[in-house]
């Protein structure tokens, strides 16, 4: 029997074994599961481990968004299970492979439902309607599956309304490998009881029962409070010398061996690369557009949900690049906060000079629409072991920051967060930005002097463990990181983001790359970049927006001096000479060796 077992649905919790912000243990044909209802309402199902040294999930900690695992503190999302931090790699974003099994949840009859490999749906049975169930407390047995069973195809009780009664007329409604449905009938009442057997192991079952509705025949209505109780009481104390029975027939029978759970390596779908796309640039995810509107003015948010399965798990800070249906290719922050992972949220403001990106979005897009969008990148993580952390965000530059100011704030852990506009119908995301609280600071107006005399006052006052993050316009990043340096900020504490790089950018020179792990050379001509050459040769580089903002494209200098011509490195990283970006710096010796 328990050979087909994988594929059929088994209840593994009862719905009152979920409360908000707790972690059932579970446990089905072996293998042991964290069960989880996150804030959304959402069941999670895992493999009860810490992907980093296989500490149980049950004893971590449900923050209603995420879960932490005690050992080492590694977080997982809501949904995906994927890792969304590190507490020993606190500048790094994890790796999308840091993810954990998730299994399928069904939540039926007041039980929670899962399956190795579901097939079909879970168990229909007419008579129980989802309103008024009463679901019986889990009964733990140390016996095989088939021997409860057939032990409770002769179970007997009263139904409600008759537990004084002694001798309730018993039908067997229907039975199979792993249910008991069964009907008492006394004195014009009735009550319908189904059994469920879990298969924890080889040996090792668990009972799980549900009532139907209201006593039949009788005018009360279904029992409250200690009528309810009663009932409880009475299958408890009946139930109870069934399992004393059973186990000691089981006790008496050979014993089964344990079965032993297999656990699985990472999925193809994670471990290989999807197939490159004529640009270089991927998009794996089909998404559409659930909904459209506006964030602020001059920006439209948009809500994109998968069209099958789940998203990949993303960090605060992540952006993805979108496809557009005129051809162009942009990249967006997503807004999201922790657990928030059943669609990704982004905005999008409408330029002034707009080359046909941001217009697109604004004034062709529709509710309903499809996008082609690539997996989450993150080139600017959010550290979360900062004594303090401060939060400088520039009209649309929020949007990054509005996610990260949202994990920091679920964990209770000190930020600020300063948003520059010109006035308050500019602030994007209210409803975002509402929930942060008294850490939310606008700062509306200001000109570029009165800007950089606020940057100052907001920036003055560093203390070793504080660090700041900074993403707005080009001219106030500029000025902020200025005022940084200036009052005293190391550069390892000033984080960074812009949304484009404004230089003027000198192609003119030719010169030599070697990629000393590929053992590939060749020429980079004028007017060409390396990332062009590099995949001409066949060297799968990723990129998003090349144009030196991002950091995606980013390689490690053994040997020659870069041309550095991007925005995203910080003064001491391009003064090092160890990184260039690929998509638009160049060599300024005759020639660069990669580590590539």
């Amino acid at each position: 029997m328990l050979d087909t077992a994988k594929t059929r649905w088994h209840p593994v919790a009862a719905s009152y074994d979920l409360p908000f912000r707790h972690i059932f243990h579970a446990q089905l044909l072996g293998r042991e599961f964290a069960v989880w209802r996150a804030d959304d309402g959402y069941v999670n199902i895992w493999e009860n481990r810490c992907l980093h040294r296989g500490v149980r999930l049950s004893i971590g900690i449900n923050d209603g968004r995420e879960l932490k695992c005690q050992y080492h503190g590694w977080r997982y999302s809501n949904r995906t299970a994927g890792c969304t931090y590190i507490p020993a790699h606190p500048a790094d974003a994890p790796a999308r492979t840091i993810t954990n099994r998730t299994f399928a949840s069904v939540e039926r009859y007041g039980l929670v439902w899962t399956a190795e490999e579901p097939q079909g749906d879970v168990p229909e049975v007419t008579r129980l309607a989802e309103g008024d169930l009463l679901t019986l407390r889990g009964i733990p047995v140390n016996a095989p599956a088939d021997v409860v069973v057939a032990a409770l195809t002769g179970y007997r009780f009263q139904p409600n309304g008759c537990l004084e009664g002694r001798a309730a007329d018993m039908s067997l409604k229907a039975s199979d490998g792993f249910s008991v449905a069964l009907t008492a009938r006394e004195e014009g009442a009735e009550t319908l009881a189904v059994f469920f057997v879990q298969p924890v192991d080889s040996n090792r079952s668990v009972i799980r029962g549900v009532l139907d509705s209201w006593p039949r025949g009788v005018l009360d209505s279904w029992p409250r409070g200690a009528e309810r109780l009663t009932v409880l009481h009475h299958h408890n104390e009946r139930l109870s010398k069934l399992r004393e029975i059973v186990e000691r027939e089981a006790q008496a029978a050979p014993q089964p061996a344990p079965l032993e759970p297999v656990i699985e390596r990472v999925s193809p779908e994670l471990a290989e690369l999807p197939e490159m796309t004529a640009h270089g640039r991927k998009a794996t995810i089909r998404v559409t557009v659930a909904r459209k509107w506006m964030a602020a003015d001059g920006i439209a948010a948009f809500e994109l949900r998968p069209i099958k399965g789940l998203l990949p798990t993303f960090q605060p800070g992540a952006h993805i690049d979108v496809h557009m249906p005129n051809g162009l290719i942009r990249q967006y922050s997503i807004t999201n906060g922790p657990g928030e992972s059943d669609s990704y949220v982004i905005g999008v403001k409408l330029e002034r000079e707009s080359k046909g990106g941001s217009r697109c979005m604004h004034e062709t897009l529709r509710e309903g629409d499809v996008l082609a969008i690539s997996e989450p990148r993150n080139n600017f993580p959010l550290r979360r072991d900062a004594e303090k952390t401060i939060f400088v965000a520039g009209g649309i530059g929020a949007t990054p920051l509005i996610a990260m100011a949202q994990a920091l704030k679920n964990q209770s852990l000190d930020f600020a967060f300063h948003y520059f506009a010109q006035n308050q119908a500019q602030l994007a995301f209210p409803e975002k930005t509402a929930l942060l609280g008294e850490a939310l600071k606008p700062q509306l107006g200001l000109d570029p002097e009165g800007t950089a005399a606020k940057l100052k006052d907001i920036l003055s006052g560093y203390r070793p463990g504080m660090h700041v993050y900074l993403c707005g316009p080009g001219p106030m990043l500029e000025a902020a990181r200025r005022i940084a340096a200036e009052v005293g900020w190391p550069e390892t504490a000033v984080h960074f983001e812009y949304f484009k790089n404004t230089n003027t950018i000198d192609d003119s020179s030719s010169f030599e790359v070697a990629l000393a792990r590929s053992c590939v050379t060749f020429k980079v001509p004028a007017g060409r970049t390396i990332l062009d050459v590099m995949r001409e040769v066949g060297i799968d580089m990723p990129s998003s927006c090349e144009q030196g903002a991002c950091g995606t494209c980013l390689a490690t200098v053994i040997e020659g001096e870069p041309d550095h011509q991007d925005v995203y490195l910080n003064d001491a990283e391009r003064k090092s000479g160890t990184k260039i970006m690929t998509c638009v710096s160049r060599a300024k010796s005759a020639r660069l060796v990669l580590d590539l």
